[in-house]
């Protein structure tokens, strides 16, 4: 349905203070939005017929200029903190109608989506984008309604994106010229000043980690969900580098979504119907699924080509290292449709301790998964900055920090409760260092995560033995199936006993420190599951 300058049914654009563009193209193919980047000269063809753009300054989120208006939904109820900033509400409309003044005489484009592979919870969006590939990239990333659904589209929330607006601080009260700012009242999103596609979707997941654990009892999770053949779902958490998107793709498996899911009462459903992946140093052999998504349809941000082709160098990460590329989550062959699943048999947090402490596999009581969930660790190795010689830790909340607009202890303790309706097994997987830390020991081989997870799916980690790991208290496997048994207690597999045991007090006091942010709202369950800093080793 295309409608060039003309107003649709249920959907007219003078609504939102636009009435004065110069044309509203909605709803346009995927071949339409390729083809108007293109002549607007503002992307390039690959030679596998993916769209590739510049983002221009901004090559990835910005997430100290993400803004939540502040009025009375707002006040008592949003995590005001160092990722939840506040915005006045009447700053908001003045911003408002200066963003909507300069796409005045504007072609703009506006593309009806949803949220939220479960009906239920189905959450209508209207995007209205300065560019045309931004238009794609919503498309991608968001749910396509069915052509009989948009000609009785209604739209509950609006996405205005205008990266050519840029915001004057001292008029506009923002911290620089860029803004993402949510207002829960008037359903909108707005965004200025950078042409991030990612401020686009983070946006629309900030709201969502809002709406669904504050008002409808859904918990909202950043993770990728996958599905057995006999219907058993599994979760997998974990910051960047811990191997969340490799170890989620199964080839005996379904992919139910890649980042961003809802658990109600009923299982769990895809929020996107779309990935939005990394590509620096995608090859066919590492990444067979994302490589061969990258074809038309997809949208391909910030690379750079081989000396004069329309091939892509993906090694190349001379703009930024943070390469992305979009596309329709049915562009991988194994995602099932619709993006839902069952109630989840097993929850996987994944971490890349590079200290070498915690176990490769071990099984998390109901409290310690509460409280490895609001620590969301991960260490990262020591890069190439002169003077860093030390891994460098990473905590962040939920493994998604800076999306999440309620305190952290809500989400976890909405956790513990599904984990006890549902007695769920959930492990904690370290794909770290093993037998020392980084510079000593080595990385876990990735065979062996792998068949840890799958000895977990399968129910084989059921039916060992399994020891207590002192000073975390972690419950560790005795046995696993293609994996060696000396290696499943970190503590065997140092030389230096009595260096392990240092590290291990050293990495539980930096716990605790991290958590005394959330101590104070934290339950006796979760603070019972804390490490003990200075515990004996037998």
């Amino acid at each position: 349905m295309n409608q060039f300058g003309i107003k649709a049914k249920n959907a007219n654009i003078a609504d939102l203070g636009l009435g004065n563009v110069a044309a509203a193209y909605w709803n346009l193919s995927v071949a339409e939005l390729v083809e108007e980047t293109i002549i607007n000269g503002e992307g390039t063809l690959t030679d596998t017929g993916a769209l590739a753009v510049d983002t221009g300054e901004f090559t990835g989120r910005s997430p100290k200029d993400k803004f939540t208006v502040l009025d009375e939904k707002t006040k008592d109820s949003i995590w005001w903190s160092d990722v939840n900033f506040k915005y006045e509400a009447y700053r908001f409309d003045a911003l408002y109608n200066r963003v909507t003044a300069y796409l005045s005489g504007k072609e703009i484009y506006v593309r009806d989506s949803y949220a939220c592979a479960d009906p239920d919870y189905r959450l209508n969006i209207r995007v209205v984008t300065e560019y045309p590939w931004s238009n794609l990239f919503a498309n991608n990333l968001f749910l396509r309604p069915t052509t009989e659904e948009i000609m009785n589209f209604a739209p509950e929330w609006t996405i205005i994106c205008a990266p050519g607006f840029k915001a004057d601080p001292e008029i506009d009260g923002t911290r620089q010229h860029n803004f993402t700012i949510l207002n829960m009242t008037k359903k909108v999103i707005l965004i200025g000043g950078s042409a991030y596609t990612g401020e686009i979707k983070k946006g629309i997941f900030s709201l969502l980690n809002y709406i669904l654990p504050h008002e409808k009892g859904v918990l909202s999770m950043h993770c990728s969900a996958n599905i057995g053949k006999d219907g058993d779902t599994a979760i997998f958490f974990g910051l960047s580098g811990t191997g969340k998107t490799t170890l989620s793709a199964d080839e005996n498996r379904g992919l139910i979504g890649d980042d961003e899911h809802g658990w109600s009462d009923k299982g769990i459903f895809n929020f996107e119907g779309g990935c939005y992946a990394k590509c620096v140093d995608l090859t066919k052999e590492k990444e067979p699924e994302i490589y061969g998504a990258v074809k038309f349809g997809a949208l391909l941000e910030n690379i750079e080509y081989f000396e004069n082709t329309s091939t892509v160098d993906f090694s190349n990460i001379s703009k930024t290292e943070n390469t992305r590329v979009s596309y329709p989550i049915h562009f991988i062959k194994n995602a099932v449709e619709p993006s839902v699943g069952k109630i989840p048999k097993n929850i996987f947090f994944l971490t890349c301790d590079a200290y070498g402490v915690l176990p490769p596999i071990s099984k998390l009581t109901d409290g310690q998964a509460m409280y490895h969930f609001i620590s969301g660790y991960t260490a990262k190795v020591a890069g190439t900055e002169m003077g860093v010689t030390e891994p460098t830790l990473t905590f962040s909340a939920c493994f998604g920090k800076v999306f999440l607009p309620l305190h952290p202890t809500k989400y976890a303790e909405l956790l513990g409760k599904k984990l006890k309706e549902n007695k769920v097994n959930v492990w904690l997987v370290n794909t770290g260092w093993s037998g020392g830390a980084f510079g000593v020991g080595k990385r876990m081989k990735l065979s062996y995560t792998r068949a840890m997870i799958t000895a977990a799916l399968t129910g084989k980690l059921a039916k060992v033995k399994y020891d207590t790991l002192p000073v975390f208290g972690l419950q560790m496997p005795t046995e696993c199936p293609e994996v060696p048994a000396e290696i499943l207690n970190p503590r065997n597999t140092w030389k230096d006993k009595e260096s392990y045991d240092a590290t291990a007090n050293k990495l539980a006091a930096s716990f605790i420190k991290n958590f005394e942010q959330y101590a104070s709202a934290a339950n006796e369950e979760i603070m019972a599951a804390a490490p003990k800093a200075n515990a004996v080793n037998a």
